[in-house]
């Protein structure tokens, strides 16, 4: 391949490993993987920080192999008409399994038991007396019969609930802002709560399956810790500051909690007795990394190559099937008459649109338009001067 095939293709900057099956969604002919650039159009990303980041001039997209975006600037992203995907659902069933697996922790005391087992001396004379007098200290519960509490009812948080009903256990969901689709799949035996307060005072086990954003930081705090039923199993697998590590003491100490589960160890909490604390494993699984990897490559693709926008944090959904080979995909403030304005240069240009799209999120809004002509550079460039235009990509087949 000489030097001006490959300055046709798009850069693809991947900043963490990602898992190859997603990676191969990228044909080789359109677009370049790289592990360095300065000016990438696209960078792929799991972990690594991106706040304070040298973005170039050529970025188009960010994709995310994972839910959680907090590693990346979104705002200052969004300022530039860059949107940022991400995974939803993608590590899902990974997760799940993770919540199960610490509620049985939890319930069977498996934690201190597995510490106690690690101090008998194999050649002990009376090991089987030692083991047999320890494990009385280890009884626990079954789950049938408990009740659930589970806050946050999007794709994990439903499928939680209906592996817990498969237990027997009875569920009770909080989510104010459950969405149509969220609610259509969560188990009809679900029991809805109105507040976090009733969650806390009603459940013997919670689990939280919220992102972080300003209204679920320490979702669980010093303030609610006390209307937890006596004995109470808290499990946190979203974020590390949806619970506050001081009011986990707090209820440790005051017999409210009889045990943490956490994705997320923390100084205040490593050593204390009553916390499980894993090492982040909830998506570490080789299915949820191919699963997270392939949903935003494609999804990343499809922004790239038709200006189709599904799960992007910082922008509407917006998918239009294609009409007409000449399609023109413009990222805008939303603000009053930004359409009227569009719409007067392509008829000023003699274009004649043969089908719109025009979608909102906040302060971002955007427009596919498939036109039935050819569009010339000069018409690109009269659509970025157009105030509030954040960007503008012209996408012909």
């Amino acid at each position: 391949m000489d030097r001006a095939q490959a300055a046709l293709k798009l850069e693809v900057l991947v900043l963490n490993e990602i898992a190859p099956l997603g990676l191969q969604q990228l044909p080789a002919e359109r677009y370049a993987v790289v592990k360095a650039s300065p000016a990438p159009d696209v960078i792929l990303v799991r972990s690594r920080e991106l706040h304070g980041y040298d973005f170039g001039a050529r970025l188009k997209a960010v994709g995310r192999a994972g839910a959680g975006v907090n590693n990346i600037p979104v705002a200052q992203l969004s300022a530039r008409g860059v949107p940022v995907f991400n995974a939803p659902g993608a590590n899902a069933n990974a997760v799940k399994e993770l919540v199960l697996a610490g509620m049985l922790m939890a319930a069977r005391n498996l934690a201190p038991a597995l510490d106690f087992v690690r101090t008998l001396e194999p050649s002990a004379s009376d090991l089987g007396r030692k083991v047999e007098d320890g494990k009385k200290r280890f009884a626990g519960i079954e789950l049938p019969g408990h009740t659930l509490g589970i806050v946050g009812l999007g794709k994990i948080g439903s499928l939680v609930a209906d592996a817990a009903i498969r237990l027997g256990m009875n569920v009770l969901g909080y989510d104010p802002e459950i969405t149509v689709d969220a609610a259509w799949s969560l188990p009809s035996q679900v029991r809805r709560a109105a507040s976090i307060d009733e969650v806390l005072k009603s459940s013997h086990f919670i689990t939280l399956h919220v992102p972080l954003l300003k209204q679920t930081r320490h979702l669980v705090n010093s303030g609610n810790v006390g209307q937890l039923r006596s004995d109470a199993i808290l499990l946190n697998f979203s974020r590390e500051s949806v619970v506050e590590d001081g009011a986990v003491l707090q209820g440790l100490r005051a017999g409210k909690l009889r045990c943490y589960v956490t994705d997320f160890p923390s100084a205040a909490l490593l050593g204390q007795s009553g916390v499980v604390a894993l090492p982040h494993l909830g998506a570490s699984t080789g299915e949820a990394e191919e699963n997270s990897a392939v949903m935003v490559v494609n999804q990343v693709r499809d922004y790239l190559e038709h200006g189709n926008l599904r799960n992007a944090v910082n922008f509407p959904e917006a998918s239009m099937a294609r009409e007409s080979p000449f399609r023109l995909a413009i990222a805008n403030a939303n603000v009053p008459d930004m359409l009227a304005r569009i719409s007067h240069v392509l008829g000023s240009r003699k274009l004649n649109i043969h089908n719109m799209l025009n979608k909102s999120k906040a302060d971002m809004a955007y427009t596919l338009v498939d036109v039935d002509s050819a569009v010339v550079p000069e018409t690109l460039d009269e659509l970025r001067q157009i105030d509030g235009v954040l960007g503008v990509r012209y996408l012909p087949l």
